[in-house]
């Protein structure tokens, strides 16, 4: 189960209250530095932005493809760490309006982790260390560290173990004779 925080409104869909639970400059601030990021093509730009203004915790080396869509209401609860890679396109949600509430959850993506274009992360997720999430995915739960998820909805194709064993057969990831990059 995702980890959020539920709102319950009284009168009207969620949307409508809005401004009650996150100030107007706050949206139109945060819009103007997700939008510049999601063009420039600078990953050091992009990650200063994101913790300048959006006060996220971002990894180093960390690299947001073009056109990653970051919750423009509640960023701050995003975490990413480091030297990890989100995908083209890629949506990062902390919040959801719905029609008799809203939720906010913090989104926690670990340490090396690869995230595939175009996958949509709800919130109150944690991709552990190491994972690799499929293009297109719906990451509706938590990804245990190492696995291998995707799909919509999100399953597990490898665990760790059975990751680590693919990669120790595959030729191109022996090291015996292969510059470090």
């Amino acid at each position: 189960m995702r980890k959020t925080e539920r709102y319950r409104v009284d009168h009207g869909n969620s949307l409508w209250h809005i401004y009650k639970t996150v100030p107007f400059w706050k949206v139109v601030k945060n819009f103007l530095v997700i939008q510049a990021a999601r063009y420039t093509p600078f990953l050091g730009v992009k990650n200063w932005l994101y913790r300048k203004f959006l006060r996220m915790e971002v990894g180093n080396q960390t690299a947001f493809a073009l056109m990653v869509m970051l919750d423009v209401m509640f960023p701050e609860k995003i975490f990413v760490g480091e030297n990890s890679v989100i995908g083209y396109n890629t949506t990062i949600l902390a919040h959801e309006y719905l029609i008799k509430e809203y939720r906010l959850g913090d989104v926690r993506i670990g340490n090396e982790v690869m995230i595939g274009a175009n996958s949509t992360i709800l919130p109150g997720v944690e991709i552990g260390d190491g994972a690799i999430v499929s293009a297109g995915t719906l990451v509706h739960k938590d990804v245990p560290a190492g696995c291998f998820v995707g799909g919509n909805p999100m399953r597990i194709i490898y665990t760790k173990e059975e990751l680590q064993d693919r990669m120790d057969r595959d030729e191109f990831f022996a090291t015996e004779g292969r510059p470090e990059l």
